[in-house]
């Protein structure tokens, strides 16, 4: 099967596959056992605390592939604390920047007269427009299956992928609910040119800093074990049902703004559980393709699979 698509001669990577953001999980191991695999490794840049250490992680990619790979800035939460570290990925010309949660016009003004390719993540029609109007390379479009920050809209990947790929002439790539071959070639199906996965990822063996609980958790559980919290203050975010997030849902319907809330949803509250696994003071973020997930695999094996179980289905349809 040939798996070139625009997506991939963009990055100029085999197969049309990134890894997503993944806030405080997504660093050099994993990035560059994604891009060794095919596919486009990223770093969360957000989650590192000085510019130092952004340039340190990129470094550390650039020793373990000579690949493609791209660095995510989650914007939202930050303001324009981000400029520093975008810098960073300038000086160090990476080959690709992404962008999530928030408004990127700051992000595309710096990296004016640059090759860094600029891929913007959204959650509706309107915004991919957007995004596409700004100069965006591609946009990463995310259904309401995802894990982490999703739209308002509660639009499922199914009819908003179409719906992005009729609106913009950029090269859409499909976010929410897919983790293995038959969402792969389902995604291509709806006119995507490449697929975002995150919460898969997460159970793979080269993603180092998720500790045991949380990946089996994703091993373990089912599509009904996720819930979304922070409609409340019109962030809606999907997370990995548990005690911390009962508390969660229990203080947005009691209050519903962000001062009661801003402990409980911190990086603070969200690393006691993604890395000490500690299920009754913290929360993890995961879609409801958790519920497909059975095993921890190396990222290689994952890829495998994948592609085996995509080029499977299309040579059946033959």
């Amino acid at each position: 099967m040939k798996w070139e698509t625009r997506l991939t001669k963009l990055l100029g990577i085999k197969y049309p596959i990134i890894q997503g953001g993944l806030a405080y999980l997504a660093y050099s191991d994993l990035a560059a056992a994604v891009s060794n695999a095919g596919g486009l490794g990223q770093i969360t840049a957000m989650s590192l605390k000085t510019p130092d250490e952004l340039r340190e992680e990129i470094r550390k990619v650039r020793e373990k592939t000579d690949k493609p790979f791209g660095v995510n800035y989650a914007i939202g939460q930050h303001g324009r604390a981000f400029e520093h570290m975008l810098q960073v990925a300038i000086d160090e010309n990476v080959p690709a920047i992404t962008m999530t949660g928030g408004n990127p016009t700051p992000i595309f003004e710096m990296l004016k007269g640059t090759n860094i390719k600029k891929l913007v993540l959204v959650a509706a029609r309107r915004q991919a427009e957007k995004a596409e109007e700004l100069g965006a390379d591609a946009v990463m479009v995310v259904g309401q299956e995802g894990g982490g920050h999703l739209g308002r809209a509660d639009t499922g990947t199914m009819v908003l992928v179409p719906q992005v790929v009729d609106a913009v002439s950029i090269p859409v790539v499909a976010s929410g609910g897919i983790g293995d071959g038959r969402g792969l070639l389902a995604a291509l199906a709806l006119g995507a040119e490449g697929i975002e996965m995150g919460t898969r990822f997460i159970a793979t063996k080269e993603c180092i800093h998720a500790h045991d609980v949380y990946k089996n958790r994703l091993v373990d559980g089912s599509e009904t074990d996720t819930v979304v919290i922070k409609r409340s203050i019109g962030a809606p975010a999907r997370a990995i049902a548990n005690e911390f997030t009962n508390k969660i849902l229990q203080i947005e319907e009691q209050y519903g703004d962000y001062e009661h809330l801003k402990d409980y949803i911190s990086g603070e509250a969200n690393m006691r559980y993604i890395y000490d696994g500690n299920d009754s003071e913290g929360f993890g973020w995961a879609g409801q393709v958790m519920g497909r997930i059975k095993d921890i695999p190396t990222v290689a094996e994952l890829f495998e699979r994948m592609i085996k179980e995509a080029e499977s289905i299309r040579k059946a349809w033959s």
